[in-house]
């Protein structure tokens, strides 16, 4: 296995710029703030980013953890990568995280100065310092799970056109980390309630709610509905309907991955 790393200072877009240089360098995985990611997924590890302080980020980066770098180290074992990328703040993190999961010695480092201009870095500390984002190089879909609620947005990026003469996107993720908050934040059942009412509202009166129930888990929220069914429409199909309306729209307005919507018909009217 050969490794490589990438170096910079906090909130210069390292992160941004790791799928170009694993592209260019046909690197298949990148170890990045606690996560050992290849392709477009998330194989082992625990983001640096849900910390409640920055010190607990650092640790986590920096796999102080046993359970957390033995399971990263055995996973890149399985995973057997043949080319490896490290993102770090400094050279000695960089190779305290390459000797702490057993990995050769790092063969190249490369600066974010040397692959970036010096307006993309700024404008990469603007977006850290001023409005706490932060990327993780992998699609929203598979961090959702992890970040439930802590506003993931996608960030698609043009990678210019392949031999078949059509464009492709990269999709990297937005997060804003639990430590980047003054405080917690709460979204009330009534908001998911409300949320429920305005799906209803564009359907065409074939469904009544008595009542909306939300449970948090580890994965996200569950959501019960329990309806009345207007007499003489397909009860399955409506309610499969109404089911998939609700889980996209709690989703796509509170940032919340859905561990499951339940549709419990009570009636007819």
């Amino acid at each position: 296995m050969k490794v490589y790393a990438l170096v910079g200072k906090s909130g210069t877009g390292k992160s941004y710029q790791a799928m170009n240089l694993c592209r260019e360098k046909n690197i298949d995985g990148i170890v990045d703030d606690g996560l050992f990611i290849v392709g477009n997924g998330i194989l082992a590890g625990i983001s640096a980013k849900r910390q409640n302080t920055r010190i607990g980020a650092i640790k986590t980066a920096l796999f102080t953890d046993e359970w957390h770098k033995i399971s990263v180290k055995e996973k890149i074992k399985e995973a057997g990568p043949d080319r490896l990328l490290i993102i770090g703040t400094s050279e000695g993190m960089v190779e305290k995280i390459a000797e702490r999961l057993g990995l050769p010695e790092i063969e190249d480092i490369v600066y974010i100065e040397s692959i970036t201009t010096e307006n993309e870095r700024e404008a990469a500390i603007k977006q850290r310092h001023e409005l706490g984002k932060h990327v993780i190089p992998v699609p929203t879909f598979q961090i959702k799970r992890e970040f439930s609620g802590y506003f993931v947005d996608p960030l698609r990026i043009f990678r210019g056109r392949g031999k078949s003469g059509k464009g492709k996107f990269a999709e990297k993720s937005v997060v804003r980390p639990t430590y980047s908050y003054m405080g917690d934040y709460i979204i009330s059942d009534r908001v998911i309630s409300d949320i429920v009412d305005c799906v209803l509202m564009k359907r065409n009166n074939d469904l009544t709610v008595i009542r909306v129930l939300t449970e948090n888990k580890n994965n996200g929220i569950r959501i019960t509905v329990l309806v009345l069914v207007k007499y003489g429409i397909k009860i399955i199909e409506t309610a499969k309907s109404f089911q998939e309306q609700i889980a996209s729209r709690v989703g796509y307005m509170t940032a919340f991955n859905i561990d499951g919507v339940d549709v419990e018909v009570r009636g007819l009217k």
